[in-house]
């Protein structure tokens, strides 16, 4: 079910990337939803022995995917403007 979702995500994210401006909200929900998914799954993972794995693969490839896209996505004009 998982993999379903993300693939999904990722056809609407590359379609996206030809004009990330007019689909920060969508680039932004990855980023958090990533995060927050990445969260549950290590607190999950330290909790149970038996899923302890995912830390070093799964939590950390959602970090990572979330850090890289909040890093490559472009700003609005003006918005380092007004937190200046």
């Amino acid at each position: 079910m998982i993999l379903g979702l993300y693939a999904t995500l990722g056809v609407f994210l590359l379609l996206a990337s030809r004009n990330p401006l007019q689909h920060l909200s969508l680039i932004w929900f990855t980023v958090w939803s990533s995060v927050v998914h990445g969260g549950i799954m290590a607190v999950q993972a330290v909790g149970e022995a038996g899923e302890r794995g995912h830390l070093w693969g799964d939590v950390a490839a959602l970090f990572l995917v979330a850090v890289v896209l909040a890093i490559l996505t472009p700003r609005r004009p003006g918005v380092e403007a007004a937190r200046a």
